[in-house]
């Protein structure tokens, strides 16, 4: 994989981001256990993020009480989508002699992969939707979750709530590599039912305001996003914007419902991260001689926003079909 260059950690920016780095362990079940590093880095704040964060260390520490081990995981560090910041924290993990690197989406993963290269410190990450398509397959230290989605059922739900659906709009961040085979494939199952589509990219959250607003104009049915951050972090302000223009907006993660979205069929992101930090630790004690390039997690949960059906006049009992319903109410997190 071509290396990123690399980048030059300010002495602010290093007291600030690692001055607590020698603090004692999150969690001590054990004094004289040998000590496990785990560095856990976003790629920026949201819900969903933050979620999967959450479990990886509640798990950890779970972890580290059954099995009397000593757990050192510190802050969550996140990157805020830069690459550069990314870069300095990844590359300090390596030298802080993290024993294994817990990158959480896609972007963060592929710079903890190219910071770790010459080490070869495990990486463990989370949530990475194509794993293939982002190079991360085929290292001996690199394993993690893929939270993929089955884009035709989410469509497929779509033309179940609405049958009379003939233009689609596409909300996504061509700076996304979540989003590049979802989109592809939404395309391409629309283009087979003949169903007509409207694209709108934003790469801020300025733009995604501007997008939601030209796909309201453009008159779309309804609306999809797959699991992209940058639209994530924004769907608080644009949640309202398609509900008053009675437009469901189909996602791809269930953090985008809690911040009123309508509705979303995909994975659990607690128990994602669980399953992460399972990894995690597996990947230190045994080695990766028994571990895949990568697990798919299991979908089929379907989560409506109950404030946002409301709004739209939606008949959600068409989705019991797809899976496990459960109704969620729109939260400011």
């Amino acid at each position: 994989m071509k290396k990123l260059c690399k980048a030059v950690l300010s002495a602010a920016l290093f007291a600030t981001m690692f001055g607590c780095s020698s603090a004692s362990p999150s969690s001590s079940a054990s004094t004289g256990a040998k000590s496990i590093k785990f560095a856990i880095i976003k790629q920026l704040d949201h819900a969903s993020l933050d979620e999967i964060a959450q479990a990886v260390t509640d798990e950890l520490d779970a972890l580290a009480i059954k099995n009397g081990a000593e757990i050192d995981y510190g802050s969550v560090y996140s990157g805020q989508n830069d690459q550069t910041t990314l870069k300095q924290i990844c590359d300090q993990a390596v030298a802080d002699g993290a024993n294994v690197i817990i990158p959480i989406a896609t972007l963060a993963a592929q710079v903890a992969v190219n910071s770790a290269e010459d080490s070869q410190t495990p990486v463990v990450y989370a949530a990475v939707s194509d794993p293939e398509t982002a190079g991360l397959t085929g290292m001996k230290n690199v394993t993690g979750t893929s939270d993929a989605l089955n884009t035709q059922q989410i469509i497929d739900m779509m033309l179940a709530e609405n049958p009379n659906t003939k233009k689609v709009g596409l909300l996504y961040s061509k700076s996304e590599a979540n989003s590049a085979k979802p989109i592809k494939e939404a395309k391409e199952y629309l283009d087979a039912k003949g169903i007509s589509y409207t694209e709108a990219t934003a790469n801020t959250n300025d733009e995604v305001i501007a997008a939601a607003a030209s796909l309201v104009s453009a008159g779309v049915d309804a609306v999809f996003t797959p699991t992209d951050n940058v639209i994530m972090s924004a769907e608080l302000a644009i949640a309202e914007t398609f509900a008053d223009a009675k437009i469901p907006h189909y996602t791809g993660a269930d953090s985008f419902v809690r911040n009123g979205a309508f509705a979303t069929c995909g994975v659990n992101y607690t128990d994602l991260g669980t399953k992460t930090a399972d990894l995690a630790y597996q990947a230190f004690m045994e080695g990766y001689d028994k571990l895949d390039d990568y697990y798919l997690m299991d979908g089929g949960i379907v989560t409506v926003n109950s404030d946002t059906a409301k709004k739209l006049g939606a008949d959600t009992s068409v989705f019991a079909k797809f899976g496990t319903v459960t109704e969620v109410a729109t939260t400011k997190e």
